[in-house]
């Protein structure tokens, strides 16, 4: 490899390269002794390459599971590779995705009994929209369900069935005229809920009892939901949803219930229940996947991210055996599921999820979480009496901190001022490396990260709010 500069670089890297989710006006303007170019990572450490060291605080966009540079995961990978690095996964099979998919099955609700492989959370929603939909066609053709239900303010990826079921006007509304129409419900975004004129400042969502009694809620967002479905549950092939925390959408966590609740009235009316876990499936919610904390059985689990401990892309849409067996038939009646990647159950990526899977157990990963997740929730409460925190937001080891303007007002600071972004911009100088959305600072470390690192971690994230608020 061709040994440059730093500065070389990120000359170069202006010149050629297009970031995703960045304005490339303000990168290319930006000083050139800020942007970062990393170099190597260990643990829950990130270094970049003027030797600076950060604390990796979102996972790497939420995939890191067990740190970086983990000797098991590079063994594994390097042992398969010394075999075969790609075989098609079209008409033929290997090892590691036979082992990964026997793995997965015993980990995922009990209901569950076939994998399907893909690259990416996005095309794992979107594979999963299409099983659901090509389900009722050959199921009862005279059945039209050709709706899908999701709910405002998600985030389910970028391709465009995924988009479609999006509910986040910022990213999606753009496309509107290439996307197929979605029935949105609620998202119980309780901070901001528009049936009140504000929650209580700094409240957290908690089970509807306790919400009702705390801040009068009615539960009208699931009033809602049962209307939505009572409409057009007969139309509709599929609800598809996060579930209990909305991720991209700023760490929106749901009242305990709602989402089994969103289970119940599929179940009344016949509808199939996509539960995306890209973001929440593989410990980060304090269990392996989050629909354990409501007993919930998905028709679709659609699973990511974290799989592989964040080493190579991988998806898979995990499904039940009644979905799979609509599409059995003859040859000739073309019941296949006409779906594919070329990098479909990549060799290398499943060897590299298997021994994260194995981790899992070896390391007692979900049993060790709780004084972690303790330790995380109390250091968070510390910001519910911030004058500009408007909500603070937690599951597990994911967490949301809302920037406001005004505390009693919940006014927001205008995207002008770029509050989020400049204060996880002066993290780094306290070696925390984080990534905002909007203005709401999130929190996602690795799995495996130490409670002395996460003290660390939220020192770094006060000075930060105090040098820029």
């Amino acid at each position: 490899m061709v040994n440059k500069s730093i500065e070389e670089l990120l000359r170069s890297d202006k010149k050629r390269i297009w970031h995703p989710f960045t304005q490339m006006g303000d990168w290319v303007r930006d000083d050139p002794s800020r942007p970062i170019v990393i170099e190597k990572g260990r643990g829950a450490y990130l270094w970049d390459k003027r030797g600076n060291k950060y604390i990796d605080g979102i996972s790497s966009l939420w995939v890191t599971v067990h740190g970086h540079g983990k000797r098991e995961i590079d063994a594994a990978i390097s042992s398969q590779a010394k075999k075969i690095s790609h075989t098609t996964f079209l008409g033929l099979t290997h090892e590691p995705a036979i082992l990964l998919a026997e793995i997965l099955l015993k980990i995922a609700p009990g209901n569950l009994s076939r994998v399907f492989y893909s690259d990416n959370g996005s095309t794992s929603v979107e594979v999963a929209l299409k099983m659901a939909y090509q389900y009722h066609v050959q199921k009862n053709r005279s059945a039209k369900r050709d709706v899908f239900i999701s709910l405002e303010n998600a985030y389910h990826g970028d391709t465009i069935g995924s988009v479609s079921v999006g509910g986040m006007g910022l990213f999606h509304s753009k496309f509107s005229p290439l996307l197929f129409e979605a029935k949105h419900i609620p998202s119980p975004y309780c901070y901001r809920c528009r049936h009140r004129k504000l929650a209580v400042p700094g409240g957290r969502a908690e089970d509807f009892k306790d919400h009702t009694a705390k801040t009068g809620c009615g539960g009208e967002c699931l009033k809602e939901a049962a209307d939505t479905f009572k409409k057009y549950g007969k139309r509709t092939a599929a609800l598809v949803m996060e579930p209990l925390i909305q991720g991209a959408a700023g760490m929106l966590t749901f009242p305990t219930g709602y989402t089994k609740a969103l289970e119940r009235l599929c179940r009344q009316h016949g509808v199939l229940l996509i539960c995306d876990e890209v973001a929440t499936g593989f410990g980060r919610t304090g269990k392996m996947f989050a629909v354990e904390h409501e007993g919930v059985e998905p028709d679709f689990l659609c699973v990511a991210k974290g799989m592989t401990g964040g080493y190579l892309p991988l998806a898979a849409t995990i499904t039940t055996e009644r979905v799979y067996g609509a599409f059995l038939g003859r040859y000739e009646d073309f019941k296949t599921f006409f779906h594919g990647h070329t990098y479909t159950a990549n060799p290398l990526a499943c060897a590299a999820a298997i021994a994260n899977l194995e981790l899992f157990k070896t390391e007692n990963t979900l049993r060790t979480l709780g004084p972690k997740i303790k330790y995380f929730k109390k250091r968070l409460d510390e910001f519910n009496e911030h004058p500009n925190v408007g909500n603070v937001r937690q599951l597990g080891l994911m967490a949301g901190i809302e920037l406001v303007k005004n505390r009693e007002t919940a006014e927001d600071y205008p995207a002008n001022q770029k509050i989020g972004a400049r204060v996880c911009a002066a993290a780094r100088r306290y070696g925390l490396m984080i990534r905002p959305l909007g203005n709401v600072l999130v929190l996602m470390p690795p799995l495996a990260i130490k409670v002395k690192e996460l003290e660390k971690m939220f020192e770094a994230v006060r000075f930060s709010m105090e040098d820029t608020l």
